[in-house]
């Protein structure tokens, strides 16, 4: 099965390793947002996935804008099955989404806590369960066909790196 991987973060970046681990499953493609300059020196660093791709010999784009015509036009040239995101940070336009089933890995029990900051909605409104979603993707944020939830039990002293480890 040939997947092209949309992530940005360290979340994205485990679900890709599991990914490149599983042997009926071919990483294609990793798309993740560009480099970014980090801390008082503004050292120009690499996102995560995107570290977690080149060790594997994995293509990896870094569009400023998923949505621009030339960038659609490139990704949909690529062959592929399904397309899953986690934590990519960019909506994915309709042409996106039509190219292969688009499944989003999203760190909520959706329909609660879509958008960027999941976890830390959970603890700031203190859930004592929270999980993980899978869905299908529609043009909508964080909204489609809900496939699979797996849920977590949230601690009453639980910090966001530490749910963060447990999911």
């Amino acid at each position: 099965m040939k997947i092209i991987f949309m992530g940005t973060p360290e979340y994205a970046g485990r679900i890709l390793e599991k990914i490149i681990a599983t042997p009926d499953m071919e990483v294609v493609t990793v798309y993740t947002q560009p480099d970014k300059p980090v801390g008082r020196k503004k050292i120009l660093t690499a996102p995560i996935v995107k570290t977690i791709a080149l060790e594997n010999g994995i293509r990896v784009y870094q569009p400023q804008r998923l949505r621009e015509a030339d960038v659609v036009k490139e990704l949909k040239k690529i062959e592929c099955d399904y397309i899953i995101v986690a934590a990519y940070g960019q909506i994915l336009p309709k042409e996106v989404l039509c190219h292969a089933p688009c499944i989003n890995l999203h760190a909520s029990i959706l329909p609660q806590y879509r958008g960027a900051s999941p976890i830390q909605q959970t603890l700031l409104n203190g859930e004592t369960k929270t999980g993980v979603t899978a869905m299908l993707m529609d043009e909508g944020l964080d909204t489609g066909a809900i496939i699979k939830i797996e849920t977590i039990d949230v601690s009453s002293n639980e910090m966001s790196e530490s749910l963060f480890e447990r999911f």
